[in-house]
């Protein structure tokens, strides 16, 4: 695969092809389990041939696919462990790299957005992709000024790709479903469609980019790269040097984790606080560890954050109802959070529900609000994915009557998205200082 495909109709039969692969692996399941393979071994091979089969359609592709292929990544953990060891490795492939474009292709876009002479711009520019992603690529390369920046290359006809694959993905995202168990994966769907204009917008990269990376500037947990130049379809920021947060996922040590996790934490709470913006796309991919200078201390580390292309503009921080509602559902006030619950919207007017059974449904989820330190773990997201998704369960036929407005959508996904990252980490996290510390509404608990 060396290039965007463009045509609609190519990336359509792609896409049409996962669900008739799937129905035909089943059968060859059903043919091994009649010549006298055991249903455990079926199972397994079958999960690894389909895992393999849907993360490299949607990594080859790259556009929407790709980009619903990484927003799943990051729910990996709530998966069953029997599900979620074939799964995995594929998962995660898309949260850092992707078949790259033709080399004649990116200097085709350079000479257009930046000119024929772009190549004056830059001291070097490798030619090799350092990353690719859903929409774009980036290249490693050196300012005419010396410093060492990142190039992000737009793919031509993304915008056009990445709507074709959701509105694909979204007319089978029935048969996705028990692929992911727990995840709903039509809103996710919808929600990516929506956001598909931010993501093309390089200049409103840019500018969240900049915002952040001024509030940033020589904070001692947060690294936000400045930004160089950006065009159209171009963007160039500054590099990042640092171990990709996905290397500390697979082998990092426990300290190594605990304070990755803490950072992440930290970002996700303080970034709206302090800038106004939500940072919305946490997959690890986007992240980066940096060591302190001379230091293997992890406790020296700090933070680097990429990829700006998608943000929720929060003016004055994250809403002050969510801080309220935890800090009183921690306190176990089920009737004034209820009332504030209908009154946000979460609780339709046409809905009647019994405020200690919300508060029940609540208490398993807020539970990381609740200690000085939470170990987030797979088990522990498994468990939460299983109460809410099994239909026998009360969680599961409560949760059907709430309701998530729309200005909360953004908010939700990228918390529970983080969440998953944290378990996939294994971290333990000192969460109440960070909401107390950047929470609206949360710290009057004390």
């Amino acid at each position: 695969m060396s290039d965007l495909p463009r045509k609609a109709v190519t990336r359509t039969a792609k896409l049409a092809a996962l669900p008739l692969g799937f129905a035909g692996r089943a059968t060859w399941g059903l043919g091994k389990r009649i010549g006298g393979k055991s249903a455990e071994f079926v199972a397994r091979e079958l999960q690894e041939r389909t895992a393999e089969q849907l993360f490299r359609v949607l990594g080859e592709l790259k556009g929407g696919a790709m980009k619903f292929g990484q927003a799943l990544s990051v729910f990996e953990s709530a998966l069953p462990e029997e599900v979620a060891g074939p799964y995995r490795a594929a998962l995660t492939k898309l949260q850092e790299a992707a078949p790259p474009m033709p080399v004649r292709t990116v200097h085709a876009v350079l000479a257009e957005r930046l000119g024929e002479a772009w190549r004056e711009l830059f001291l070097e520019f490798e030619d090799k992709p350092a990353a690719a992603a859903s929409i774009g690529q980036v290249h490693r390369a050196v300012w005419h000024d010396g410093r060492e920046v990142a190039v992000k290359v737009q793919y031509p006809g993304a915008g056009e790709a990445l709507l074709s694959d959701l509105a694909q993905l979204g007319r089978f995202a029935r048969l996705l479903g028990p692929l992911v168990p727990g995840i709903e994966v039509k809103p996710l769907i919808t929600e990516l469609r929506e956001r598909v204009a931010e993501e093309l917008d390089y200049a409103l990269e840019a500018r969240s980019q900049r915002e952040h990376a001024e509030v940033f500037a020589d904070d001692p947990d947060v690294v936000v790269p400045a930004v160089v130049h950006q065009a159209e379809q171009v963007l160039v920021t500054e590099w990042l040097e640092g171990i990709p947060l996905a290397e500390v996922i697979a082998e990092g040590a426990p300290e190594e984790r605990d304070r990755a996790g803490q950072l992440l934490a930290r970002f996700l709470f303080s970034g709206p606080a302090r800038t106004g913006l939500l940072h919305a796309d946490p997959h690890p991919g986007n992240f980066r560890l940096l060591p302190a200078a001379g230091s293997d201390d992890p406790a020296g580390w700090r933070l680097g954050v990429l990829d700006f292309g998608t943000v929720d503009r929060l003016p004055g921080g994250l809403p002050e109802t969510i801080g309220t509602c935890l800090r009183m559902a921690l306190a176990g006030e089920a009737e004034p959070v209820y009332a504030l619950l209908r009154a946000e919207g979460f609780v339709k007017e046409s809905v009647a529900l019994d405020p200690d059974e919300v508060l029940e449904y609540l208490r398993p989820i807020i539970e990381p609000a609740g200690e000085e330190s939470f170990v987030f773990t797979r088990g522990w997201m498994r468990t939460q994915a299983a109460r809410i998704a099994d239909p026998r369960s009360p969680a599961h036929q409560l949760g059907r009557q709430l309701n998530l407005p729309p200005s909360y959508l953004l908010i939700h996904r990228v918390t529970l998205s983080t969440i998953g990252v944290l378990c996939q980490l294994d971290a333990r996290v000192r969460l109440r200082d960070e909401l107390t510390a950047w929470l609206p509404g949360f710290a009057a608990a004390d």
